[in-house]
């Protein structure tokens, strides 16, 4: 709004637009600006309903019958934009509780969508973790992406690593069955997995003294990015892998042989100071030997000059 004073128009009206006159004089504008005099305050007043009666969400019957049109180019659409609002990995049952769609073709879709995002190309990638599914940062951008959420890196201490697994492969276990094994007291340390809700108790077992039962929570499994507990490497595939990384290791890296190697470091004079010393050892030797028997005669003249034989 410009106020307009040229000479062709009232001194007291207010143009709205150039060159025209104003719908409000400048008492009016004055008033306006002063509070509304004699209205209410808006304070007072209680607010109108703007928004549209009727906007409820759709039912789920609509959901179904508009779920059976969908093509599967509209169902990864849809599930990528349900998953991107999540909070949480979604299972199958919640996606269909939203979408409508059968989970048949839920289950086709999500791997679909999760080819599309391939680790090391997209920005985000579909996990299948903790029994659901959810969009994850890639973990190539982890820096930046900690960086702009100002956000510390979350690490384990190797006390808490040996606690966790122990637990995780060993559920439900108590306390002393993880210190017998750790051979350490891990009071401390378990009691820091239960705030960080990677353990939970589970009971307490049937024993002398009940000891409480600790097993691994959903937060453990979205931590590591594990679909459930049958995802845990077990002790043979450790092994297995093992002797996979020694062939690896034998192929790209054969391991060297003496052959050769004392000819390429051999010293020329070194022979012949070998037998210069066998020599002065032998001599020595002789000589301790020959001491050793004057010695003995010595000693034999000497015991019998001391004890006489009776005649």
């Amino acid at each position: 709004m410009k106020v307009n004073t040229g000479d062709t128009e009232d001194p007291k009206t207010v143009s709205s637009a150039p060159g025209g006159p104003g719908p409000f004089s400048e008492e009016e504008v004055a008033r306006a600006a002063q509070g509304l005099v004699g209205e209410p305050e808006l304070e007072d007043v209680e607010a109108a309903e703007i928004e549209e009666r009727g906007a409820e969400a759709a039912s789920f019957d609509k959901l179904l019958v508009a779920a059976k049109t969908l093509g599967e180019e509209r169902v990864r659409t849809v599930l990528e934009s349900v998953l991107f609002v999540a909070d949480r990995p979604l299972t199958l049952d919640q996606l269909f509780e939203a979408t409508g769609i059968d989970r048949v073709v839920l289950e086709k879709c999500l791997v679909q969508v999760r080819d599309r995002h391939p680790e090391g190309q997209s920005g985000v990638i579909l996990h299948e973790v903790s029994g659901g599914w959810q969009f994850r940062t890639d973990s190539s951008s982890a820096e930046y992406v900690r960086r702009f959420l100002r956000v510390k890196p979350q690490r384990l201490t190797r006390a808490a690593v040996e606690t966790l697994s122990i637990i995780a492969y060993r559920q439900p276990a108590t306390r002393p069955e993880v210190e017998d094994i750790r051979g350490v007291d891990c009071g401390a340390v378990i009691k820091a997995l239960l705030d960080r809700r990677l353990v939970k108790i589970l009971g307490k077992k049937e024993e002398v003294g009940r000891p409480i039962l600790y097993g691994t929570t959903d937060e453990f499994l979205q931590f590591f990015a594990l679909k459930d507990l049958g995802a845990l490497p077990t002790l043979r595939e450790f092994q297995e892998l093992t002797e996979e990384h020694q062939e690896i290791v034998e192929k790209e890296a054969p391991r060297p042989t003496a052959e050769g190697t004392l000819e390429a470091h051999a010293d020329p004079s070194f022979r012949a100071k070998m037998e210069e010393s066998a020599k002065a050892s032998d001599a020595a030797l002789a000589e301790l030997e020959q001491a050793m028997q004057v010695a003995e005669e010595s000693s034999k003249a000497t015991s019998e000059i001391l004890n006489p034989k009776e005649p």
